[in-house]
């Protein structure tokens, strides 16, 4: 019989971690383990509240699959019991994780996966004043790829204060719905000289409609408006890209499907994460091979992570031990 522990975790950023939603101080996560025999398999997840998700509401949908899972759910039923979310994420990873301790074998041998390689991650810099911006690319100058919080107004100076911090890098913005289509249009041009090479969701997902007549000289990323395979279908002409993300997706499973998706139909592939610890990150290691750009950077926003960790050399990030996940 499986067994089932789900708690609330609380880990420190270091620093203070805004976007154009707001800003925190720590990240609250949700930690699952499905023990069977001496075997546990474990799963992390990020609730959003931009998705009506809070700790105790995945708490709760995790908890409801308790009887379930001592009966024998698999995960291949689970991909019905719940919907895509955080909570169907923790579980959906650590039934992956679980199988592959009773069987002796990688997550990647079980997929039929060729061995993963390490990967370079962008590293994110929060939303701040040009001038902070500024003294923040300075400080990550020798990394390959940035990643810029944006907001609206202001923003093109953000952009220029962190292409005078690090000339080197490649830049990608992160609009998180912040923009409104003439923001974008006035934005477009100046971050195109600047050397921007992706735009993350300008628009809110709700009026992103606007983007079947805007020009994309500049690709963009599909975020809050790209979930799982099922909302594939309302981002063709509108985006260029999607950001996966497993707590979107409902995990692994269904983000390797909507991956194979979105690739037949010539999007480019973009994995993201919350801000977590590398637990949470493991399992997107094995998404992110191959990807035009990888965004796996949430335990290097910590102030400590979880012990054992993914292995981070610099931006490069090493697939997991199994002593962490898979």
């Amino acid at each position: 019989m499986t067994e089932l522990v789900v708690r609330a975790e609380s880990w420190p950023i270091r620093g203070r971690f805004a976007i154009s939603r707001g800003a925190k101080t720590r990240a609250d996560v949700v930690l699952v383990e499905l023990q069977a025999g001496d075997h546990s398999g474990f799963g992390e997840c990020v609730p959003y509240a931009r998705y009506g998700e809070s700790t105790g509401s995945v708490i709760a949908q995790v908890e409801s699959l308790r009887q379930d899972i001592q009966q024998g759910l698999t995960r291949e039923q689970l991909q019905q019991k719940l919907p895509s979310g955080a909570a169907r994420n923790a579980l959906d990873c650590a039934f992956w994780d679980l199988q592959a301790k009773m069987s002796q074998q990688r997550v990647w041998e079980l997929l039929g996966l060729p061995v993963p390689k390490p990967l370079t991650t962008a590293y994110t810099l929060s939303l701040d004043t040009p001038g902070n911006m500024h003294k923040a690319a300075l400080g990550q100058a020798d990394r390959p790829l940035l990643k810029l919080k944006l907001a609206g107004e202001g923003d093109i100076e953000r952009v220029r204060s962190v292409r005078d911090g690090a000339p080197g890098a490649r830049l990608v913005v992160d609009a998180n719905e912040g923009w409104d289509a003439g923001v974008y249009e006035r934005m477009v041009p100046e971050l195109q000289r600047l050397g921007v090479e992706l735009i993350e969701q300008p628009l809110p997902a709700a009026d992103d409609e606007a983007l079947r007549s805007l020009p994309r000289p500049i690709p963009i990323c599909a975020d809050e408006s790209c979930h799982d395979s099922a909302s594939l279908g309302e981002l063709r002409g509108k985006y260029d890209a999607i950001n996966i993300k497993l707590d979107k997706t409902g995990g692994l499973t269904e983000a390797l499907r909507l991956r194979h998706a979105a690739e037949a139909e010539g999007a480019r592939i973009m994995v993201g994460c919350m801000l977590a610890t590398s637990l949470a990150m493991a399992p997107a290691t094995l998404l992110a091979q191959g990807a035009a750009i990888v965004d796996l950077d949430g335990p290097l926003l910590l102030e400590k992570d979880r012990e054992p960790g993914l292995r981070f050399v610099d931006s490069v990030v090493h697939p997991p031990r199994p002593e962490l996940w898979g």
